[in-house]
């Protein structure tokens, strides 16, 4: 387990050092500085400020400049703050991005422990072996961003959701708090409170049923009466259960919303609150719906601009195809192409291992349903953008994987199980096999985890052709491209569209865009983030289709020979 966790952090770590700013990040590491320094909520509204939170407890020690009261826009605040303040762009990064990893690896230990508990020891280290070579949680992990803690909050919970089976009055609490903090990290993880808690009453019926079954054996002399007794208690037993049932769903409710307060009450105690001018009017269900959240405000006008977002219209990329608005089964694409083959495996198995056999059955409520609704939510989404709104798939579909091993070595939960011997040694086998393979085609990206594709689809450096945006180039090259420049073209006069938040002047990048003048004044190099060949029209088009590709930058950036 130490040797796993420490080799995710090597990958995680060198990744963090060598990326400069994604897209995202400068907005979020500004947010972070101004709620440490001026406990003020006015930047990013449209996310809840835990995460950021996590980020600014990084940034704390950087000791950085900025000047108070900032009034530009949030992504004029990232910019002023890691290129035009005087600070070093690439040591605030990293300590921004170093909580994130920590948590990263904690989710690792969770993921353990939950798998351990459905499928022993052997079911837990091959769970974890999948979180951990997860290309797009290692790649997402080393980032300053809220995908990977908002899922991991929400892991947690449906842990600990798992352990109030034994446990509710230690467990349920914690379990509130943690879906507490999925919430007070990402919006979009409202989505699993619906699903969580029934979950939670789940749980409590379970355990008030095992303790019922361990303390009232019935008429062992007499079946058929012990039966007829039994069916006539049913009734009174679901009473008895409903409000104990209630109870677990109002601890775990009210706990959640306790944090997702606390965490605007951390930034501003007072919490003084105007709605920027970018809050729409709420109309309609939505609105009626936000209206309704017993949140703070900030939060609930947070919402009217995710709904905004929604509904301002973007465009796609998915197999070659450049596209406007949002289809359906981009998520369940783009994650075809993002994850390892073997992992893709691993991942069937185990989920039909928790419904067919009997002894692991009980843990789908807790695994796979929540992945489902989650996935759903994420495929009805207008934004089109990448596999970091799914990245709770490689955390809940890692444990439902020590399915597959629990059956093989007829531990944990399947201990009862009557496998033919023959049988479940064929499926250790390809278990390891399959661990095996998704191991080594994670590796083989190393330190290029952002632009992973598996096999099928060619590797990173094809990735660029089947997707766009956070799946290959979110501008996290831009350092790599400037040391390229400097040490194979001296001199060359360098066009540059670059898709990315990063200042190219800064690296020592002199370029000019080529977009401005006539094609046939661009000669020499032209530089083009992949994601916006994929989305080229127009002038770029024609300069892209009559230039001569001559290499990759981080399989992010082509360069051209005109």
């Amino acid at each position: 387990m130490a040797a796993l966790l420490a080799q995710m952090a090597v990958a995680m770590v060198t990744t963090a050092v060598r990326q400069t700013p994604t897209i995202d990040e400068p907005v979020y590491v500004g947010t972070a500085e101004v709620y440490r320094r001026e406990h003020s909520l006015r930047f990013n509204p449209e996310h809840p400020p835990l995460g950021k939170l996590v980020i600014a407890a990084g940034t704390a020690f950087a000791d950085a400049r900025l000047e108070p009261g900032f009034d530009g826009d949030q992504t004029e605040l990232g910019r002023r703050l890691l290129y035009e303040s005087g600070n070093d762009p690439g040591r605030l990064m990293l300590l921004a991005r170093l909580p994130v990893i920590a948590l990263t690896l904690l989710f690792g230990v969770v993921v353990f422990a939950f798998a351990r508990d459905l499928a022993g020891a052997a079911g837990g280290l091959a769970a974890l072996t999948l979180y951990t070579f997860s290309p797009d949680v290692i790649a997402h992990g080393s980032l300053a961003t809220l995908d990977v803690p908002a899922a991991g909050f929400l892991l947690t919970s449906v842990w600990l959701l798992w352990r109030a089976r034994q446990r509710p009055l230690l467990c349920l609490p914690l379990a509130g708090a943690a879906l507490g903090a999925a919430v007070a990290t990402k919006m979009s993880m409202l989505a699993a409170v619906p699903v969580l808690l029934p979950v939670a009453a789940l749980s409590v019926v379970v355990h008030h049923s095992s303790g019922r079954s361990r303390g009232d054996p019935g008429n062992a002399d007499d079946p058929a009466a012990s039966e007829g007794s039994r069916l006539l208690r049913l009734p009174r037993a679901a009473a008895r259960l409903f409000g104990p049932a209630l109870l677990a769903v109002s601890i775990v409710a009210l706990a959640g919303i306790a944090v997702v307060w606390a965490s605007y009450l951390a930034v501003d105690p007072r919490l003084r609150w105007t709605a920027p001018a970018s809050v729409p009017d709420a109309h309609g269900l939505r609105g009626l719906l936000v209206g309704l959240l017993p949140f703070p405000e900030p939060f609930r006008d947070g919402m009217l601009v995710q709904f905004a977002f929604e509904d301002a219209g973007w465009e796609g990329f998915l197999f070659g195809r450049h596209y406007s608005g949002s289809l359906w089964y981009y998520l369940p694409a783009a994650l075809l192409v993002k994850t390892p083959l073997g992992t893709l495996a691993l991942w069937v198995i185990g989920a039909v291992a928790l419904v067919a056999v009997p002894r692991l059955r009980p843990a789908a409520p807790y695994v796979l349903v929540p992945a489902a609704v989650l996935l759903l939510a994420a495929m009805s989404g207008d934004r089109d953008l990448g596999v970091r709104y799914a990245v709770f798939l490689p955390m809940l579909l890692a444990v439902a994987a020590a399915g597959a091993v629990a059956v093989a070595s007829g531990a944990g939960a399947a201990a009862a199980l009557r496998t033919p011997t023959r049988w479940r040694r064929a499926l250790g086998a390809t278990a390891a096999a399959l661990l095996l393979f998704a191991a080594v085609s994670s590796l083989r990206a190393f330190p290029y985890y952002l632009p992973y594709a598996n096999e099928a689809f060619g590797g990173p450096s094809n990735t660029h052709r089947h997707l766009h945006d956070s799946n290959v180039d979110w501008g996290q090259d831009l350092g790599r491209l400037a040391d390229r420049l400097r040490e194979r073209y001296p001199g060359e006069r360098v066009w540059l569209v670059y898709k990315g938040s990063g200042v190219p002047s800064h690296y020592g990048i002199e370029a000019s865009d080529p977009r401005e003048v006539p094609p046939s004044r661009v000669r020499g190099l032209l530089v083009v983030s992949n994601s916006a060949i994929a989305k080229a029209e127009g002038r770029l088009a024609l300069l892209v289709e009559s230039s001569r590709a001559i290499e990759q930058v981080g399989h992010s950036i082509t360069v051209f020979r005109r």
